[in-house]
């Protein structure tokens, strides 16, 4: 069984996906749908050469979005690689809703373009943060931040890294605590907001809103979520967990166990990057993570 991945914010980078349009000039004309939906030029942000402007949240989702779905029919047109089941990371998810038909790609694009735009609103600059731990299991993290009232588990990324987000003042607190009491290593990430926390509910209930008149469809492939760790085919519970994951931690350990218990031999990382190569790497070697770009 083949499972695909689709990468979270932080995998986008100027010139991504120009291999593949080099190549196949016909997927233009996802950049120009997904342009028109959001009334930004993606294609100049993509291919420009201002980092910051694609960085913006309500820029790098659409942007990633966009090119990481290219990738998938670049995988499955050119290639002939099918996935039995998808799943994305964090803003991945998103991703992976397209791929498997549950939106319509320009759905998908305006939606996070809005879950963008409302993550960096739902916060002011400065307020919240994260904080990545590595070498420290979850339920030790757990429990060492359960003292603090403004910060929990973002991610849980692999079986020794884990993120956490929230009150920056906490984060920093927390961040020394588990530090002393045995991580390896602990950074304070240079992220924009503290996302996946609930200082950002109001993003979440904002996207809520949104979503109310957009109709999901079944799944056309097992979908594996973020909130659950779990395969989720019905419409209303799909939508249901992709506005809880907002605020919710994105369980990529559970997700990737999931695979493994479902069969899964091979996992493809269908977007810019290698991040989630490397994270699959660390849960379970056996699973033969791969990039589709280096196929």
């Amino acid at each position: 069984m083949i499972a695909f991945v689709f990468p979270g914010q932080g995998s986008q980078k100027l010139g991504m996906g120009k291999e593949i349009l080099d190549k196949y000039p016909e997927y233009n004309e996802y950049l120009d749908k997904a342009s028109k939906v959001i009334n930004v030029d993606l294609k100049s942000i993509i291919f420009g050469d201002d980092e910051k402007i694609l960085t913006l949240t309500e820029n790098a989702q659409p942007a990633l979005l966009s090119i990481s779905y290219i990738i998938y029919l670049y995988a499955t047109e050119k290639l002939n690689i099918h996935p039995d089941i998808v799943a994305g990371h964090s803003l991945g998810e998103w991703t992976a809703l397209v791929a498997s038909d549950v939106i319509s790609f320009e759905e998908g694009v305006q939606l996070v373009r809005l879950r963008g735009k409302y993550m960096s609103e739902a916060c002011p600059p400065g307020v919240g943060s994260m904080g990545a731990v590595i070498g420290l299991d979850i339920n030790r993290v757990r429990e060492l931040i359960d003292k603090f009232e403004n910060i929990n588990i973002a991610n849980h990324n692999a079986l020794d890294q884990i993120v956490i987000s929230g009150d920056k003042k906490e984060v920093v607190e927390a961040l020394e605590l588990l530090k002393e009491n045995g991580a390896k290593k602990v950074v304070e990430l240079n992220v924009s907001g503290p996302f996946h926390s609930k200082l950002i509910k109001q993003a979440q209930e904002k996207l809520a809103e949104n979503l109310k008149d957009t109709e999901f469809n079944k799944p056309k492939y097992n979908l594996i979520q973020n909130y659950t760790g779990d395969v989720e085919n019905d419409p209303k519970k799909i939508k249901e967990n992709i506005i809880n994951q907002i605020t919710g931690t994105v369980r990529w350990v559970d997700s990737v166990k999931k695979m493994k218990e479902l069969g899964v031999t091979e996992v493809y990382e269908v977007g810019p990057g290698k991040v989630l190569t490397g994270l699959v790497k660390r849960i379970d070697k056996s699973l033969n993570p791969k990039s589709i770009l280096s196929i």
